[in-house]
């Protein structure tokens, strides 16, 4: 009997395509899902900041808690994290006051706060 072409060895070859096959089939359909997706970048502990700070003013209800997640939602989808943290600290800085904070009040960094005002207004109209 020869080597090398039986079914013997045809079998792991075919098997070995098979298989590089499907696990280009599933990586190209994770690529595609992945770009599908909208990007999550904000984390965990800035959500949740934003929920407990929105229900601070609105109320300790679980239905606040429901409008709350949803405004951040609606924020996270309209502005980046760099820029909503970029804003937060501004409006902050801001609050506090102090003699550097005639800075902050320049056009571009208004600019930043005013983006992150509409993404809560934005928010307030599809959830509250």
């Amino acid at each position: 009997m020869t080597k090398g072409w039986g079914l013997r060895s045809y079998l792991p070859r075919a098997l070995a395509s098979c298989v590089t096959a499907a696990a280009l089939v599933v990586t190209a359909s994770m690529v595609l899902r992945a770009a599908e997706m909208p990007t999550n970048d904000y984390p965990t502990a800035a959500r949740a900041d934003y929920v407990f700070a929105c229900m601070q003013v609105n109320g300790q209800t679980r239905e606040n808690l429901m409008k709350c997640s949803c405004s951040i939602d609606v924020i996270a989808e309209l502005l980046p994290y760099d820029s909503y943290e970029q804003a937060e600290t501004v409006m902050s800085v801001i609050q506090k006051g102090g003699e550097n904070v005639s800075v902050l009040r320049s056009p571009m960094f208004q600019e930043k706060v005013k983006n992150l005002k509409r993404a809560q207004v934005e928010g307030e109209l599809r959830c509250f």
